[in-house]
């Protein structure tokens, strides 16, 4: 096998795949990258079992082939190069990679011990925009617990909901909704964030196809196609949590209340919670943290409601209105004991429903 590129195409795709290799896996040969030329094109193969990226290039072939070698190093090893065309070729046991002067020589592992790994059946996928995809996971995203020992809150939940995608996340601790409008999901599915937080950064952001198999979801655009294990688990009834209506509603800067909280997550700790106090001229937030004093800021605000004053995580709060795309956010609460809902002032399509913290 024998392939000539620019070093930045080369460094591109090689950087991608490796973004599915396992830094722990207990398998050596899953630390490498398959390597598979054929027909004018570079496929580049990187996979944990349970998320795989494949990556193209288009590339001046001298020999056709295939090799495994390592992930992290060589992508490592051709970024470091100089700008410039850059060879890569394999005799069987070692890889040389030569450009403007410098070369690598990195040991091949065994093609034969690299996972079959088999493209999913894509024949019934939608085509999305995948910036507004990834933009509406991050949101959600947010929610998704980091706890692999309740794989069923890493997911993200997707499902049709009135001739739309709705993508669902939650902790335990909080809940974000997002509606796609234009798209509608094939199927129920969860999909782990983990995966789902790589696709700008492994096959980019372009018009995507996206496809919710039994086993597997994949998604595929022109750079290239990432796989993931379905999570089989039910996923929590969360309608049930989505209220019907609450009778205070705060609206109030998103910037200035980002930066309220923020001043106030200075003094506050993780189990200390920020006070919202709103009444009709807007809301005060306040930490008191006894050793070392507190935080005390009024914000201009529209209140509707009885003055009621609810308590947040710092963190929890904080991410659910960085999550909400527009100038203004609206908190809906009902009882200092009950769920806050954070939207834009302008649309519905984000909701993130925030537990309180018990004063």
């Amino acid at each position: 096998m024998r392939i000539r590129a620019e070093r930045d195409d080369l460094a591109d795709v090689l950087t991608r795949a490796s973004r599915a290799v396992g830094t722990r896996s207990p398998l050596p040969i899953l630390q490498g990258v398959l390597i598979d030329v054929a027909g004018g094109r570079l496929t580049v193969t990187g996979t944990d079992n349970e998320i795989t990226v494949r990556t193209y290039l288009e590339v001046e072939v001298t020999e056709e082939g295939k090799a495994v070698i390592p992930a992290k190093l060589t992508a490592e090893a051709v970024h470091k190069l100089p700008p410039g065309a850059v060879t890569i070729e394999s005799n069987g046991t070692e890889v040389e990679i030569t450009g403007s002067g410098p070369r690598f020589k990195l040991r091949e592992m065994a093609v034969d011990d690299y996972p079959k790994i088999a493209d999913s059946d894509v024949t019934d996928a939608v085509t999305v925009d995948g910036g507004s995809l990834i933009k509406a996971l991050s949101q959600v995203g947010v929610a998704a617990s980091g706890d692999d020992a309740r794989p069923t809150l890493t997911g993200v939940l997707f499902e049709e909901h009135e001739e739309s995608l709705r993508l669902v996340a939650t902790d335990s601790y909080r809940l974000a909704v997002r509606d796609v409008p234009g798209v509608v999901a094939q199927s129920s599915k969860l999909v782990p964030y983990r995966a789902l937080r790589e696709l700008g950064r492994t096959v980019g952001s372009g018009s995507m196809k996206v496809a919710l198999g039994d086993r597997e979801a994949a998604f595929i655009t022109n750079a290239g196609r990432l796989t993931v294990r379905i999570i089989d688990s039910t996923f929590p009834n969360y309608r049930q949590l989505l209220p019907e209506g609450h009778s205070n509603r705060l609206v109030v800067d998103k910037a200035a209340i980002l930066e309220a909280v923020g001043r106030a997550a200075l003094v506050a700790e993780d189990h200390i919670p920020v006070r919202l106090a709103m009444h009709s001229g807007g809301v005060e937030l306040s930490v008191i943290r006894q050793e070392v004093g507190e935080a005390v800021e009024h914000l201009e605000g529209e209140y509707s409601g009885e003055d009621l004053t609810i308590a947040f995580n710092t963190r929890y709060l904080t991410d659910g209105i960085n999550a909400v795309d527009d100038d203004k956010i609206v908190i809906d609460t009902s009882d200092p004991l009950k769920p806050g809902l954070i939207h834009g002032a302008e649309s519905m399509d984000f909701r993130y429903l925030l537990m309180p913290v018990r004063l």
